[in-house]
């Protein structure tokens, strides 16, 4: 057992921080679980073919994301000390793909160049201090609000990855978006073993019981698994059919052991897009992706932070610029291993609300994201039902800060609400901060009091402006 005092307490700051050597332990194991399922759903999001009909092939995506998780995880650990864990971001990679795919002159390797190019600018930006500079111009409302809209939209997450709720087909365009279970109804198994481990975990949490959120998940899991072995339930959809009473991506299964293919990395074209596209058309390409990961860290490393108590009463992470940093380095890895850009994942709440507090805890996940990359059992045996309730009860955990917005000054109130509820409702962390910070230099103005804006608030919302008028200049540009 780890000695309060001792050079590893010290080092991380663990008894500092309220922590001990159990609960970083169980926190890395939780936040390993939460987004473990990145490893299987990359390569799926990855799978299609580029202009030139070469894919980037399953198995070493699914690999090569585990390897670079897992270094960057314990990067994160080890030099800034955050228990913030780090992989493929899901809105990069999703942008990627699209791109990719409807684009005829485009190759994996320009595509994933135009990512590490977007790292490179990140990490100078990091370097030269004008990203942290842009954290700290933030009003505290806002930041508070950034807390509350990724606690919405980490609760969000875990009830879509449940298929608690899900979208609704829409062909006629009459509908809602999004409804409960299937046409209205909860269905199938994978259903109640999430509200088996959402109840399970409220019980815990609410008893105070140390662990709760893992033992929800491993609770959880052992529901899920006893199910699909009796009741060979099988997955959503299996590449040809769709399954709405099946388990969500990945039904549970032991996996056999696998040599990692690690033969992506490296792979890149940094400048392959400006050859094919034309300095205009990739420049842009490459400012979308740049906006991206600027603000979703910025943004997600506030909400843990704060989650975690690591935030000071001024607003500021201790060591933020290593934070940033590491997280440069995560696009310039990820693009340079063609598995796109690596960021810090909100799902590192689940760590954090089982009691972690210090870059332990992301050792602990970096080297299980390293074990996975040889041998995948853990990823393959929990579905997402098992993990969707601990993202649920975190994201309540966020939002309850609420209630330090000053709702009486409009000028973060309308800003504040906008910031957090775009954040789940466009799936994005970036969209909810865009809106956020142009409405607040908007309202400031109107309010007569535009010189109390920083005028890096300015920058940074006339940067967004542009982030949303993209697609209006790409058609002017004649570049659809």
């Amino acid at each position: 057992m780890l000695k309060q005092g001792s050079a590893l307490d010290r080092y991380f700051k663990i008894s500092e921080r309220g922590s001990d050597f159990s609960r970083e332990i169980r926190g890395g194991f939780a936040t390993f679980f939460a987004m473990s399922y990145i490893v299987v759903l990359n390569p799926l999001i990855l799978s299609g073919p580029d202009s030139s009909g070469a894919t980037l092939g399953f198995p070493a995506v699914a690999a090569v994301t585990a390897f670079v998780a897992g270094i960057l995880t314990i990067l994160m650990g080890a030099w800034a000390k955050h228990p913030f864990a780090l992989a493929t971001g899901l809105g990069v990679n999703a942008f990627v793909a699209v791109t990719v795919a409807t684009n005829p002159g485009l190759t994996w390797p320009d595509m994933m160049g135009l990512v590490v190019l977007s790292g490179v600018t990140m990490l100078i930006l990091v370097l030269t201090g004008f990203r942290t500079a842009v954290f700290k111009a933030v009003p505290e409302g806002l930041k508070t609000a950034i807390v509350v809209g990724i606690g919405l939209f980490i609760a969000l997450i875990g009830l879509v990855n449940a298929g608690f709720v899900r979208r609704i087909p829409d062909v006629a365009g009459t509908t809602v978006p999004v409804g409960l279970g299937f046409d209205g109804k909860l269905v199938g198994w994978p259903t109640l073993v999430f509200v088996f481990g959402l109840i399970l975990t409220i019980a815990l949490v609410v008893r105070k019981v140390k662990g709760a959120i893992l033992i929800g998940i491993v609770a959880s899991t052992v529901l899920s698994v006893i199910l699909e072995f009796t009741l060979h339930i099988g997955p959503s959809f299996d590449g040809k059919t769709y399954n709405p009473a099946g388990w969500s991506l990945v039904a549970p299964k032991f996996s056999e052991w696998a040599a990692p293919d690690l033969s992506l990395i490296g792979k890149a074209n940094p400048f392959g897009a400006f050859e094919h596209l034309g300095f205009v058309a990739a420049t842009l390409l490459a400012f979308v992706i740049l906006l991206s990961i600027f603000f979703d860290a910025m943004g997600t490393m506030v909400g843990l932070a704060t989650e975690a108590g690591t935030i000071d009463k001024d607003g500021n992470i201790p060591n933020v610029d290593r934070v940033l940093q590491v997280d440069a380095l995560g696009a310039i890895l990820g693009g340079g291993a063609s598995v796109s850009s690596n960021q810090i994942y909100v799902e590192s709440g689940a760590g954090i609300g089982e009691g972690a507090r210090t870059g332990l805890a992301s050792i602990v996940t970096g080297l299980l994201f390293l074990v996975a990359m040889f041998f995948t059992p853990l990823i393959n045996l929990v579905p997402f039902e098992a993990v969707a309730p601990a993202l649920v009860i975190v994201g309540f955990m966020m939002v309850s800060q609420v209630g330090k917005i000053d709702w009486q000054d409009l000028g973060i109130a309308i800003p504040a609400f906008l910031t957090f509820t775009l954040m789940p409702f466009t799936y994005s962390i970036a969209n909810g901060l865009g809106a956020g910070f142009i409405t607040f230099v908007l309202i400031r103005t109107f309010q007569g009091r535009a010189r109390e804006v920083h005028p890096l608030m300015w920058a940074v919302a006339a940067a967004f402006l542009l982030f949303f008028g993209i697609g209006p200049i790409e058609a002017a540009l004649g570049l659809h």
